[in-house]
């Protein structure tokens, strides 16, 4: 097979086929006598593998993977696999929380008139340390009035319920703090059940890829295996 065997099937360049082979991500050629790549199926299988890798895992992970199986380590090959759907599963987890606080999040009364932090604290049931913790990790933005003190409007009752709700989960301020950052960019609970709705498909579509990944990987593993 040549190189444009190879890259046709996938809509890529030739240039691509090279790269990838002297990346390791595909195994080494072999060449004619006057210099040209010499290419088999055991080549076309492992790049269908490397191809379906990218979208299940990334393109860092896809080349981790099919260098750990051309250096003979199928263990480091399993563990990038598993630490893949790991974190699959942690981003599901999470947006099964974001997803079901967003919801109690509308069951809320609307807080209209500003608070303090004493009576935001005692909203919550929490201490006004907790939530200038929250602030100092950007979580909340409270306005400040002339005199220093916070006042705490609509937008930042709700972000800090949401934080509330996140931390009884477990969830650590950083993470929380981009969740709360999506809200206000998506410009509320509301908007933000479109954002959730296309993660999840996300998640669905990595998943499904991780099949086909997984497919694809055992036909190379079983090409490159000896006769027995």
């Amino acid at each position: 097979m040549r190189p444009s065997d190879l890259a046709d099937e996938h809509g890529i360049s030739t240039q691509a086929v090279r790269n990838y082979e002297q990346s390791g991500f595909i195994p080494p050629a072999a060449r004619t006598p006057s210099g040209y790549r010499v290419y088999t199926e055991v080549h076309a299988a492992a790049l269908r593998a490397f191809v379906a890798l990218v979208p299940a895992f990334g393109h860092a992970r896809a080349g981790q993977i099919m260098n750990a199986i051309h250096a003979s380590d199928p263990d480091e090959m399993l563990l990038i696999i598993d630490r893949g759907h790991e974190q699959l599963l942690r981003d599901r987890e999470t947006l099964g929380s974001v997803s079901r606080a967003v919801q109690d999040l509308t069951d809320f009364e609307p807080v209209l008139e500003p608070r303090t932090i004493g009576e935001l604290a005692h909203r919550l049931g929490v201490t006004p340390a907790t939530l200038r913790a929250w602030e100092e990790a950007g979580i909340l933005t409270p306005a400040r009035e002339p005199t220093g003190y916070r006042v705490f409007r609509a937008e930042d009752v709700r972000d800090a319920e949401l934080a509330h709700l996140l931390r009884r989960g477990g969830y650590p301020l950083a993470r929380i703090a981009l969740v709360v950052q999506q809200i206000r960019t998506a410009g509320g609970t509301e908007t933000l059940g479109a954002a959730l709705a296309d993660w999840r498909r996300r998640l669905t579509a990595r998943g499904l890829a991780m099949l086909t990944a997984s497919a694809r990987l055992n036909d190379y593993l079983s090409a490159r295996a000896p006769a027995p």
